[in-house]
Order: structure tokens, then sequence, then C-alpha cells
């Protein structure tokens, strides 16, 4: 068995405050490139079965990583003052849509859209009766695991009981404040 791992400080002991403003730290945040989400769950009143898209809610996330593979976990974050937070935070599970390239006018409807997201978005219902969105990158199904509240996020973290992926296609990509896609260095010329 392994030994716990111990936080290089002494118990009790906080870090120092910031040596910097908040715009400074967002845009050092802002130099780490990510991919983009649309992550979906139910929309209050429904529930697993309802087929309507006013029954689902969703929203654009770039704070998506993978945790472990063993058991197979995933996580990303909400801001705790997001009006949509109580419905992924009381859910049992939950979709994160990996976007595609050529999926920025999602990324912007799940981001700024109003009303029925999902009116116009072509998607797939999958066994835990969430939508899949047609074309996405990748997605994963996953159990709402745990929640961790820090600082002014909620951490999710997420058992993946199901997932997939197109094998073609290239990822939306942010950086600096700007949307765009992947491309090797080696075909840069």
């Amino acid at each position: 068995m392994r030994s716990p791992v111990r936080a290089s400080s002494e118990p009790g002991q906080l870090a120092r405050p910031p040596d910097f403003e908040s715009a400074h730290f967002r845009q050092a945040l802002s130099r780490f490139a990510t991919g983009v989400t649309v992550v979906t769950t139910f929309a209050p009143g429904a529930s697993k079965g309802d087929t309507h898209s006013s029954s689902f809610a969703g929203i654009t996330a770039s704070s998506f990583n993978t945790l472990s593979l063993q058991p197979p976990l995933v996580l990303w974050s909400l801001g705790t003052q997001a009006r949509s937070l109580p419905l992924f935070h009381a859910g049992t599970h939950y979709v994160i849509n990996v976007l595609a390239a050529d999926q920025l006018e999602l990324c912007q409807r799940f981001a700024y859209g109003q009303g029925d997201r999902f009116a116009q978005t072509p998607y797939q219902l999958g066994q835990a009766g969430l939508p899949i969105l047609n074309g996405a990158l990748a997605w994963f199904e996953c159990h709402n695991r745990s929640r961790y509240e820090e600082g002014d996020h909620v951490l999710f973290v997420g058992e993946v009981e199901r997932c997939g992926f197109t094998p073609e296609a290239s990822g939306l990509i942010f950086h600096t404040g700007q949307f765009g896609q992947f491309a090797p260095l080696s075909e840069r010329g």
C-alpha cells in the first residue's frame, strides 16, 4: 500500500498572497491552449426518458481534463455563480462533448445563446438519456461521481461509463482569447 502524499508546507500554513492583479493572472492563463467542450445534462423538471430539446441544459466549458485511466475519470469545472450550477451539482449524469474545429457556432450558442439551445442542435441520446452532439470530436458519458468547491469554481469529477470519438477530425482550440484549430508543426511551412 502506498503512503499518502504530504504537502510540502507545514500543516495550517497558508499560501503567500499573490503578487499580481487578477487581470494579469487571466492573461497568463490564456497562454495555455485548451480544447472546447459543451457539457449537457437534464433541465429543471426533466427526467430520463424525456426526448424534447427543452428537457436538456448545456454549457460551453474549456476546463476539461483527464484525471485517471483506472478507473476512467475526467474532471471539469464550473463557476460558483453559474446559473446552471444547481443542475450539474444535483444531476446523476452529464455528457462532455469535445467540439470539432467546425463547431464554433455550437460553442457560441451554448456560451451565449438564449432560449432552447438544443432546438437547432442535432444530437443523439446516449444511454443515460442525455444529448451527444452530432459531429463532436469526442464524447464522454459520465456518472457525476464527486464535486469539490475550490475558490470561485466547483470541480466536477465524472466517472466515464461510455465514450466515443471521430478519428479524422481536428479539435476546436481556445488560446489567448481566440478560437483556432490544431495543426501539427510538421504541416507548417
